[in-house]
């Protein structure tokens, strides 16, 4: 039996006004709240940590496109420029297996707040969004909770950028979630110091590892062009140490990949502590996995300090800012895009943009080395049942294994950028988010260097 009190009815202060208010900031957030203020309408971003950037700069995730190989058509539009604008900052490095780059996590938390401002986005850290202020079936803002107390943000237009749908679920749309025991892990992104570059890199190269090699310990479906493909994964060291009960034989999930090595003997992105069975939108969860998750972590690294060459003085350095989630809530949209469509390359009228053919989830990797894509329909971004609110990033309406396409960092670019334009195109039309003339929204992201077709 759930217990429940009774909260008393009270006014609250509205902290601020805006036409367009995006509410989470990672890579899809971002992308939405600074594309819609450069169509020129007042535009507010919040977010509950202390920056922007989402998986990038909260979680430390450094690799936003590394599906990207030789015969991979790619997005366009404001993701290409994070990558960029990034390395004009000197905030990138090489990325081990594709034609990308990586992200230095600490400096795109500067970058976001500079392309923020640059384009007249109002920001708001610190604050999060817990409740949504509905009327006659429109959004019309948010209910916060920061150091300044319970207060609310009215908007005309909303874009839900949390990741887990939270708004939306909030304003009662309908969403759906993932079976807990079929969810992706959550990962607990972790770094070293102390790691001798060279002597690891000899390392890689004697022993070079293959996406085939996830295969190994993970169920693994390919579309076989992916297997040969050198991929910097470790899983051997992790198998020695369950067998000298460095790792216990049923900690699993343990394993996975390594990115920047610099010349000052970091590691700084090390996705090798992934947590099954939770569910990120679940406090309890989340709580359980943050706990776990470190304790993990140092399992893994007395397992590479073991037996892992170049790693034998390497000490932790820092951990991400939260637990990297990959599934929880989506919406249930005016269409729902379906496995059939990111597999075979179907065309919406609606196309706000494209994606290459890149699965990553659910035991299946398809890595984008044809030239196939798919369009991605605005009827995505449009929750059922709530009007002048869109959805951007991994929330967005759609399947199971559809979900392991949008979800990637530069997906959510684009699901961002086209939620941010048409709320702001919505405004300057007077016309509702879900009434918005799609022809009026697809011009505007072409002016602003979108792939549509």
């Amino acid at each position: 039996m759930v217990m429940q009190v009774q909260e008393a009815a009270r006014s609250i202060p509205v902290l601020a006004e805006t036409d367009v208010l995006v509410v989470g900031s990672g890579p899809g957030g971002l992308a939405a709240a600074i594309s819609a203020a450069r169509e020129g309408v007042p535009t507010m971003l919040v977010d509950r940590y202390g920056c922007f950037g989402g998986a990038i700069s909260q979680v430390g995730v450094e690799s936003i496109a590394w599906y990207r190989h030789e015969g991979t058509v790619d997005v366009e539009g404001i993701g290409i420029e994070f990558e960029r604008r990034a390395a004009q900052m000197g905030g990138t490095s090489e990325e081990p297996q594709s034609k990308s780059v990586a992200l230095n996590a600490e400096m795109f938390k500067c970058l976001a707040d500079k392309m923020v401002q640059e384009s007249g986005v109002r920001p708001l850290l610190h604050c999060l969004a817990v409740g949504a202020l509905v009327e006659d079936g429109a959004i019309r803002g948010v209910i916060t909770e920061s150091k300044s107390g319970r207060q609310a943000i009215l908007a005309k237009r909303v874009v839900d950028a949390t990741g887990d749908a939270d708004i939306a679920y909030r304003a009662s749309a309908p969403c759906r979630k993932t079976p807990k025991d079929e969810m992706l892990d959550v990962t607990v992104i972790f770094s070293c110091s102390g790691v001798n570059k060279e002597r690891f890199l000899q390392f890689v190269k004697k022993n070079p590892t293959t996406y085939n090699d996830w295969g190994k310990n993970w169920k693994m479906e390919t579309t076989g062009k992916e297997d040969d493909l050198f991929s910097p994964y470790l899983e051997e060291p992790f198998d020695q140490a369950r067998r000298d009960g460095t790792i216990p034989e049923g900690i699993t999930g343990i394993s996975g990949t390594w990115s920047t090595l610099t010349d000052t003997g970091e590691a700084t992105y090390l996705n090798m502590v992934h947590i099954l069975n939770c569910d990120g939108s679940d406090v309890w969860d989340l709580t359980q996995g943050e706990i776990e998750g470190r304790r993990q972590t140092l399992m893994a690294i007395r397992a590479l300090r073991r037996y892992v060459p170049g790693f034998e003085k390497a000490m932790l350095r820092n951990f991400g800012m939260t637990l990297g989630v990959r599934d929880t809530r989506k919406i249930i949209g005016r269409y729902n895009l379906t496995e059939h469509d990111v597999r075979n390359q179907v065309r919406f009228e609606d196309s706000i943009g494209i994606f290459p053919e890149f699965l990553d989830g659910y035991g299946v990797l398809a890595l984008p080395t044809t030239g196939k894509y798919f369009q991605i329909p605005y009827g995505a971004l449009v929750p059922q049942g709530i009007d002048n609110l869109l959805v951007a990033g991994r929330c967005i309406a759609g399947d199971k294994l559809s979900h392991a396409a949008v979800r990637s960092m530069m997906c959510c670019t684009v699901t961002g950028q086209a939620a941010g334009v048409a709320a702001a195109v919505s405004v300057k039309d007077d016309v509702s988010s879900q009434q918005v003339a799609v022809k009026r929204v697809q011009a505007a992201l072409v002016g602003q260097g979108v792939r549509i077709f």
